[in-house]
């Protein structure tokens, strides 16, 4: 644990500044000196005094050298005066660059640390801001981050491994079972009953196979683990995708439309990507209506590749459809038939390669999923 030190910092901003406005106060008095400090030695000599004379005459030439030391006294003030405003507006405009000077040197620390903690993400929790100097508050500050990102690599570490080894570990007794089915299946002449008990157990633990991956995939793409990243044609992904799922697109006699250019290439990883198009195909498909239609586009920028799934089918509210990027979120109850980790998978994907998932209801009804992508990277010859 970091224990407070003393208040370093403030000191500094203290001495600076103090220094600073010192400064200030010693040019103040110099230029009021030298404005006002000529006409302190002009004063204008009285008559001489007169060799005899009653007293009433040597009053009246004291009223008179007593009124000519007022004047010279009013004009020393009003040049005194005139001298401090002059120098006030002098430091007043000379103050804004001096105090932003002082701030930037005090602060530049603190930036240095904004823009570190700015670069950190959950991709590369384990880099350190390992701010190095005396020990004071920043320094203090950076330490407690350091500590606090630590915490936090730790903690995502300890999700990813405990939903990879929970998963891994389900798929021993999904297997077993599996095993136990085949094998009272296999008896002579089984039951009818215990022939369609295997068949619904059978499509149930499909189920949750197909849930387990869901997790180890949402896993992965939060996780940013994109170490095979190459570059991947989107086009091929939705053909293959198309293709796994043709037999129930004819069932519910989908019209398909399919316009992604050969040049619709993005860069990542080819097995991540390759989910995120099924998951997309997927989810237009299973929850598109009987004689409706999905139109699948594919455009490609400098810097960006965006891949987009309309479907038909009834009208949704804005508000449902931005939950369906979370686990476990479904529209309507003919939803609960899926996992609902499909779209909230291709968002993980599209977030761990640098992008991002869009989800509009479309106001003729139906949904618009567009996925954005960086563009794949030039080849260096």
């Amino acid at each position: 644990m970091i224990e407070p030190r003393s208040g370093t910092v403030g000191v500094r901003f203290t001495i600076l500044y103090a220094f600073g406005f010192l400064l200030a106060g010693i040019g103040l008095l110099v230029l009021n000196f030298l404005l006002s400090g000529g006409s302190m030695n002009s004063v204008i000599p009285a008559d001489a005094p007169p060799a005899q004379g009653s007293l009433a005459a040597a009053q009246q030439h004291i009223q008179l050298l007593a009124d000519q030391l007022n004047d010279v006294h009013a004009q020393q003030a009003r040049q005194l005066l005139a001298g401090s405003l002059i120098a006030l507006l002098v430091m007043a405009v000379a103050s804004v660059p001096l105090g932003r000077l002082l701030a930037k040197r005090v602060l530049r620390p603190l930036r240095l640390i904004t823009g570190a903690t700015r670069r950190i993400s959950a991709d590369n929790l384990d880099q350190r801001l390992a701010v190095t100097g005396p020990a004071d508050e920043v320094k203090d500050l950076a330490d407690t981050i350091d500590e606090l990102l630590e915490r936090l690599e730790a903690s995502f570490a300890a999700q990813h491994r405990f939903v990879a080894n929970a998963s891994h570990e389900l798929r021993t007794p999904l297997a077993t079972m599996r095993a136990s089915l085949d094998v009272a299946v296999a008896k002579p002449d089984p039951a009818a009953s215990t022939v369609a008990l295997a068949d619904r157990l059978r499509t149930e633990l499909d189920r949750v196979d197909h849930l387990l991956d869901g997790f180890l995939v949402l896993a992965r793409g939060q996780h940013g683990a994109l170490a095979d990243a190459t570059p991947v044609g989107l086009g091929d992904l939705v053909d293959a995708a198309l293709h796994e799922r043709s037999a129930d697109a004819q069932e519910k006699d989908l019209t398909v439309t399919v316009n992604v250019p050969p040049s619709t290439v993005t860069h990542g990883s080819p097995a991540l990507l390759a989910r995120l198009v099924d998951n997309l195909v997927d989810n237009a498909v299973t929850h598109n209506e009987n004689g409706g239609w999905i139109q699948i586009t594919g455009t490609a920028a400098a810097q960006e590749t965006v891949l987009v799934v309309e479907t038909g089918g009834r009208r949704f509210d804005q508000q449902e459809v931005d939950r369906l990027a979370r686990p476990f979120e479904r529209l309507g109850g003919e939803r609960t038939g899926s996992s609902g980790l499909g779209l909230s998978i291709v968002a993980a994907i599209a977030t761990a390669h640098g992008g991002g998932l869009t989800l509009h209801a479309r106001p003729e009804g139906g949904l618009r999923v567009s996925c954005t992508l960086p563009a794949a990277k030039p080849e260096v010859a």
